[in-house]
């Protein structure tokens, strides 16, 4: 059987991009669409110290919400011609989580789009496509932004 390819998708215009251009570049390959949550927001981790909410519900509720996005993704992915699943994951980074899923797959590949930080910007944001490119151990292809002319730019 063919490895899967490991879309990372958030329901951003970036990672929508991303998986057209999978869907362009690698036909009706397998692949996994995933959405990362994390175990609690810092508004939920507000309101459990100040509340008694059981263990494990905003986990719970996160990841159903990242299977909601996944299947988003999924849908969109199948449009454009992969054969994919949908798959939703917890985690503390987001980087480590696509990172973890793509080493239990052993995808051949992870695909994830770029906003196209640098310098300052990205060191104060950070990029999640950049931590999984030099974390992964395997191919990772980044699309980047749209192109925007120079006169979008101003």
């Amino acid at each position: 059987m063919t490895e899967p390819i490991l879309l990372a998708y958030d329901g951003s215009d970036d990672s929508k991009r991303a998986v057209d251009a999978a869907g362009l570049l690698f036909g009706s390959r397998p692949a996994v669409v995933l959405n990362v949550a994390p175990s609690m927001t810092f508004a939920e981790s507000m309101v459990a110290t100040s509340s008694v909410v059981p263990g494990n519900a905003f986990e719970d509720l996160n990841k159903a919400d990242a299977l909601v996005r996944a299947e988003a993704g999924a849908a969109r992915a199948r449009r454009a011609g992969l054969d994919a699943e949908p798959r939703a994951t917890i985690a503390s980074t987001t980087w480590q989580g696509i990172v973890d899923v793509a080493d239990e797959l052993d995808a051949a590949a992870i695909v994830i789009g770029s906003q196209g930080l640098s310098g300052l910007r990205e060191l104060a944001q950070g990029s999640v496509s950049h931590d999984v490119a030099t974390h992964a151990g395997r191919p990772v292809l980044i699309v980047p932004p749209a192109h925007t002319t120079t006169k979008e730019q101003k």
